[in-house]
């Protein structure tokens, strides 16, 4: 299974809030605190894609977890009745 990464200010998507990234040969400098971009501490970064994640993880590199659910499942539980349908169908609950 594949590892999440850590999201680059490299990115294409990524976008400083405060305009603040300049791009340089050895790497992203921030000029807001004078030192390398940490996507992962600045609260200024952002995804144009809206896929950042707590802790400068890349949303585009984490599978999604499924989950299998029988239909019977959906069904377990009777259906509870108020108002008008109670009326109606004169019980409390259905199945």
């Amino acid at each position: 299974m594949a590892q999440s990464k850590a999201c680059s200010p490299r990115c294409p998507s990524f976008k400083c809030a405060k305009n603040s990234a300049v791009y340089r040969r050895d790497g992203v400098m921030c000029r807001w605190t004078e030192e390398a971009c940490n996507v992962a501490n600045c609260q200024y970064s952002m995804c144009m894609k809206r896929r950042l994640l707590p802790g400068g993880i890349c949303g585009e590199t984490v599978r999604r977890r499924t989950v299998e659910k029988s239909f019977e499942d959906d069904f377990a539980a009777p259906v509870r009745l108020k108002g008008k349908a109670l009326r109606k169908f004169g019980e409390r609950e259905l199945y």
